[in-house]
């Protein structure tokens, strides 16, 4: 069998920086996700609709009604699935890996609401969403969901096999001189 290959890009340099992370773990949680012993077992209270929450080395971010995934560094995807399964054994859930089905782009820069809301129809405005919030959306042709991690610093996942359309059409959205300037 074949080894899981890590899609590396190189980081773009435009009016907003674009980079792939390349050590983050996915776990997606499915079904009876809601269960009193998983934030227990992740170590924080897990996140309302439409929210990513912080934990101890993690993030937890809702999905939809039934889903919730984790993102942590791939080391520790393993102990976690074990930990989560434990919590869920008399719960009806479906726990797995999505690291390698999974890419992640970091976007870092004062216009990262414009860079997405060139390609995504979601309000970008300041104060109509801010850290702490997570949004599935579509990016161009392609689902994606993204969240901010502060002012300046966003953060997007789509499938790996769409990845390097991501990636162009965040570099393309971002290169110098197609700056919008919608809230500066």
């Amino acid at each position: 069998m074949s080894e899981p290959q890590t899609s590396l890009f190189p980081q773009f340099n435009g009016y907003v920086t674009v980079s792939c992370e390349s050590d983050m773990g996915m776990i997606i949680m499915r079904g009876s996700v809601t269960a009193k012993g998983l934030g227990a077992a992740l170590g924080t209270s897990l996140p309302k609709e439409r929210k990513i929450v912080e934990g101890k080395e993690m993030q937890i971010a809702w999905m939809s009604p039934d889903e919730l995934m984790v993102l942590c560094r791939k080391e520790h995807v393993a102990d976690l699935i074990t930990e989560v399964e434990g919590s869920l054994s008399t719960q009806h859930a479906l726990v797995a890996d999505v690291s390698d089905a999974r890419a992640i782009f970091k976007l870092k820069g004062a216009n990262v609401r414009e860079v997405v809301a060139k390609l995504a129809p979601v309000d970008m405005a300041p104060g109509q969403f801010g850290s702490g919030e997570m949004r599935r959306t579509r990016f161009g042709q392609i689902a994606g969901a993204f969240w901010m991690t502060g002012e300046d610093e966003l953060n997007i996942v789509c499938f790996r096999s769409v990845a390097e359309y991501m990636y162009k059409q965040l570099c393309v959205s971002a290169t110098q001189g197609s700056e919008l300037d919608l809230w500066t």
